[in-house]
């Protein structure tokens, strides 16, 4: 993804920069700590696409969910 583009992007939940972290599967909100992932190419500027970060600014992958009590 070319750099001027990332430039001209901002977080769509506080408007602020983003970042693009190596290797750069997302782009990062480091106020928010949210990633916004870049698929084919193309960044997923959606606020329910986005997944938490880690203090070094990884995706934190998500957890499988629980077993339903009792069954």
């Amino acid at each position: 993804m070319d750099t001027r583009l990332i430039d001209l992007l901002v977080c769509p939940v506080c408007k602020g920069p983003l970042q693009r972290p190596a290797p750069g599967t997302h782009l990062v909100c480091a106020a928010d700590r949210l990633g916004f992932p870049i698929r084919d190419g193309i960044p997923v500027m959606l606020e329910n696409e986005a997944v938490g970060v880690d203090e070094q600014l990884q995706p934190i992958p998500a957890t499988a969910p629980t077993p339903a009590e009792g069954a």
